[in-house]
């Protein structure tokens, strides 16, 4: 299966999630093309990305399209995580953008979800899994530089993402629970 995304820490992850299985990257394919992400769901995202590269190497897709939903915010920043402040901002950026916008809530009004959907696509079948990590946005940057939100996202027992290993992130991951989910449907 080819997996649709052009961003190697995820495919770093997907890989690791799925190592029982044969997945390629864009690269490997020699597909160079970069699905612009212009629907309001993170399913239509990943639907249209495993379309668009599923017409282009006409082989099983995995896509996926995930992202931060702060409930105090009704999901803001959602399917414009990535890009909620501009296509060419750091990660270090956004996190404080987000610190910096939340400095005046309690973490009573901090929760949040990392939401992961993935979308196979074989040309005819499509199947979907989603994966959410629930927990509360921190009142500091824990300034790892590690992956996405890790950062500024605490578990319910108060550790961040980016103090856990990467066998633990792995097992609890949004990104793990919908390939789980996903592949409990492919099966």
């Amino acid at each position: 299966m080819i997996f649709a995304s052009n961003n190697k820490n995820k495919l770093k992850e997907i890989k690791r999630i799925l190592s029982n299985y044969d997945i390629k990257s864009l690269d490997e394919c020699n597909i160079t093309v970069d699905v612009i992400e212009d629907q309001d769901t993170f399913y239509g995202n990943a639907l249209k990305k495993a379309k668009e590269i599923y017409e282009l190497a006409k082989e099983p897709i995995i896509a996926d399209d995930s992202g931060l939903s702060i409930d105090y915010y009704n999901g803001w920043p959602g399917v414009y995580t990535a890009r909620f402040l501009g296509e060419n901002k750091s990660v270090r950026e956004r996190n404080d953008y987000i610190i910096e916008k939340m400095k005046d809530l309690s973490l009573d009004n901090r929760g949040a979800k990392v939401i992961c959907t993935l979308v196979y696509y074989d040309g005819i079948n499509t199947i979907v899994g989603e994966g959410i990590l629930s927990g509360k946005i921190s009142n500091f940057n824990n300034a790892t530089d590690k992956f996405g939100f890790d950062d500024i996202f605490l578990l319910d027992d108060d550790r961040f993402v980016s103090d856990l290993s990467e066998k633990e992130k792995n097992m609890i991951s949004a990104r793990k629970l919908a390939a789980i989910d996903l592949l409990s449907k492919l099966k």
